[in-house]
């Protein structure tokens, strides 16, 4: 299936604006070039019945924070880490995707502002993300106005250090969350996957600019292996929670985020899983933009409201 009429015309306006992808600039130049894309939106940012910017004791300092709270008693408590190849993104720029997501799902939801690379290189990233959630357990009832489950997620980068600290948190008894949502998570530090060599998904995130991310990252190929960089290289990935992930047909990091949710199956995890026809990478954020982000919004919040009903059903792929 070739990409929707909406995210066809999205990257003719991206090319009509010759956009300079962000592997062809400098960190500055890029992370300013996102926040000009993130500051463009026009969607509305549903309001909130209070903000809190918080900050967190992490490892080398304070994380700071941003907690959404959508109504007085929320059901849940998401901690939510961002996308940007662990180099762009903070919570401003998310802020109104947590804000859909918050009141789509009924979960006070907290943005992260973890550490970026390559000023701060992995496990920066990780130390950080593992110390909000460590601060977002230990507060959660006052957070919550009550006892809530503590849920983890995060898109691209983001879905890559939710799946890390979840794996954290189940092997330590932990601050475990009960549920983990990723949205088409980096698993892998495998360039050469068929998704991330077609030419049909070299769109809103290429293979040249994931290798760029990589290098800022974690420049040491050889340490791109352990699982707290790939998580798809685990020997174990049984007692992790129920997990949600999203994937899109042409995105580079579709292969090893399913290869991730079938392993996760394999271990005995209750896995959501769907793929997306017709989007790619980003879709999800994209709320103003993109039909396909209402899509992968409901599909969340169905997996949520039958989590937290405590529900049966049976995983979902597609």
């Amino acid at each position: 299936m070739a990409l929707d009429e909406a995210t066809r015309a999205l990257v003719a306006a991206m090319a009509d604006s010759d956009a300079t992808p962000p592997h062809e600039l400098t960190v500055p130049e890029a992370r300013a070039a996102m926040v000009g894309q993130l500051s463009s939106t026009t969607a509305a940012a549903p309001e909130m019945h209070s903000v809190e910017d918080v900050e967190t004791a992490g490892p080398d300092g304070t994380v700071p924070a941003r907690v959404l709270h959508p109504v007085e008693s929320p059901r849940a408590l998401i901690v939510y880490y961002h996308g940007g190849g662990w180099v762009l993104g903070s919570v401003d720029e998310f802020e109104v995707f947590g804000r859909v997501l918050a009141a789509r799902t009924g979960c006070s939801v907290v943005l992260v502002d973890y550490r970026l690379a390559p000023e701060h290189r992995h496990p920066a990233a990780v130390e950080d993300c593992w110390a909000a959630l460590l601060w977002a357990d230990r507060e959660r009832e006052r957070l919550a106005a009550g006892p809530v489950p503590l849920l983890v997620a995060g898109d691209s980068a983001g879905g890559n250090l939710a799946a890390v600290v979840s794996a954290r948190a189940a092997a330590t008894a932990t601050a475990q969350p009960s549920m983990q949502i990723l949205v088409y998570p980096v698993t892998d530090c495998d360039l050469d996957t068929a998704s991330y060599t077609a030419p049909e998904n070299q769109v809103t995130l290429t293979r040249d600019t994931m290798i760029w991310f990589w290098d800022h990252y974690l420049p040491e190929v050889r340490a791109r292996l352990a699982p707290e960089a790939s998580p798809l290289r685990a020997e174990d990935l049984s007692g992790l929670p129920e997990t949600v992930v999203l994937t899109a047909e042409h995105d580079v990091l579709r292969d090893e985020g399913e290869a991730y949710a079938r392993r996760l199956e394999e271990a005995g995890v209750r896995v959501w899983q769907r793929r997306f026809p017709g989007q790619t990478h980003g879709f999800l954020t994209l709320v103003d933009t993109l039909p396909g982000s209402e899509a992968g919004l409901a599909y969340i919040a169905e997996a949520v409201d039958n989590h937290l009903a405590g529900g049966e059903r049976e995983s979902s792929s597609a």
